[in-house]
Parts: C-alpha cells; sequence; structure tokens
C-alpha cells in the first residue's frame, strides 16, 4: 500500500516539459510517514538559515536517514523500504527513464530557516533521479517551493510548496534549479529522494547499503 502512494502519484503526473523534463506530484507520501517526518527534529542545531546557497555550507548539521536512524525511527525504516521497493524504482525507471538498477538510496531531511537561500545548480554527477518532498506546514508554506530555473540561473516557474507535493526530475546538464531567497516565517521542512550511482562517495549519507553494480 505505501508503495502504492508514490506509483500512483507519478501515475497522475503527467511531465512538464519546460525549460526541462520534470513531474509535479501530489500526496507522495503515506499520512504515518509524512506526520513522522514532520515531528522528526532531534535537535534545534539542525535547523539551519543563510547557508551561503549552498546546502554542503551546513555540512556536520544535516539530517540523513540511515541505517542506524532506522533502527530507532520505524517510520524512517518504512520510509527506506518504500523508496527501496522494487515497484517504486521500477515506476521511476518505466515513466521517467530513470536509470535506478545499481544505484543507491538517499534520503535527507532539510530544515530551513529564514535567511536560508539556494543558488542555482542541476545536481548532475551521481545522482541519478532527485525528488524533492514539501513537508511545511502552513498557510504561507505554499510559496516555499523550489524554484525551477534556466540555464541563466533565471526563475521561470516555482514548485507547489504545498504539504506532501514532491518536485521531480532526472539531474541533467537543463535541469536548473535553486530557492530564491524570501521570508520563511517557520521552517521550511523538504525530503530530498535521491539515487546515487556507485560513484558517490559519502557513503555514510545513504539509508541503505550501497547496490551492487
Amino acid at each position: 500500500m505505501q508503495t502504492n502512494c508514490v506509483t500512483a502519484a507519478l501515475a497522475t503526473s503527467p511531465v512538464q516539459p519546460w525549460p526541462y523534463p520534470h513531474w509535479q506530484l501530489h500526496d507522495v507520501l503515506p499520512a504515518a510517514i509524512a506526520t513522522a517526518l514532520v515531528q522528526w527534529v532531534p535537535d534545534a542545531r539542525f535547523i539551519g538559515g543563510d547557508s551561503g546557497g549552498q546546502r554542503a555550507g551546513r555540512n556536520g548539521h544535516r539530517l540523513f536517514v540511515t541505517p542506524a536512524q532506522r533502527a530507532v525511527h520505524p517510520a524512517l525504516d518504512q520510509l527506506a523500504c518504500l523508496f527501496d521497493d522494487p515497484a517504486t524504482r521500477a515506476g521511476f525507471t518505466h515513466q521517467c527513464n530513470a536509470w535506478l538498477d545499481d544505484a543507491a538510496l538517499r534520503l535527507e531531511l532539510c530544515l530551513d530557516g529564514n535567511g536560508f537561500w539556494l543558488e542555482p545548480h542541476t545536481d548532475i554527477g551521481a545522482k541519478r533521479l532527485t525528488l524533492l518532498v514539501s513537508l511545511s506546514m502552513g498557510a504561507a508554506a505554499t510559496d516555499w517551493g523550489t524554484d525551477i530555473m534556466t540555464a541563466e540561473g533565471t526563475p521561470v516557474a516555482r514548485a507547489s510548496g504545498l504539504f506532501n507535493s514532491g518536485l521531480l526530475f532526472i539531474p541533467s546538464a537543463h535541469s536548473w534549479h535553486g530557492f530564491v531567497r524570501r521570508p520563511l516565517h517557520g521552517v521550511r521542512r523538504t525530503l530530498i529522494v535521491n539515487y546515487v550511482s556507485p560513484a558517490w562517495r559519502a557513503t555514510d549519507e545513504l539509508a541503505l547499503t550501497p547496490r551492487a553494480a
């Protein structure tokens, strides 16, 4: 049933071709898992503001769903199993042409405070698929979605920040996106789902043991 949430959301989301192929999903996660992610705040130090336009600016203060976290949080274990399920992977492959056979699962919960922004970037490299799931609360959060950009870094669209909606794309030389600085009255909460190639070196960030090539 959990797998159906992801594949059903994808099945009802037509591809948007411009400025690069992307999908806007709704009701991505099962309600119980989404609620658990809203409640997961191990320490206030994981909530960050201006990090210089890059998430790497907060290395050491980032939340990853690791095997250790899965062992103590059943909902995080269910989350990892949901996205590692063969049916979920097959759905992404079939509808998005994602190459996931040897890809490992990386899950990060981002907690962004006022002052946060992200410079234009593409996610190219070892990332095979990116899904950004919005988990922010409150009416203003609907405007906290990721900004979709051109190669020049010009924002041309904004993904929905609606709770449990998601922006999906296959990283490429054209998949420019970021977050234009704007007021955040509260915590912007985003689950980043990545499938990464065997070239990914930060294996301590992975939700499961890396897959064999």
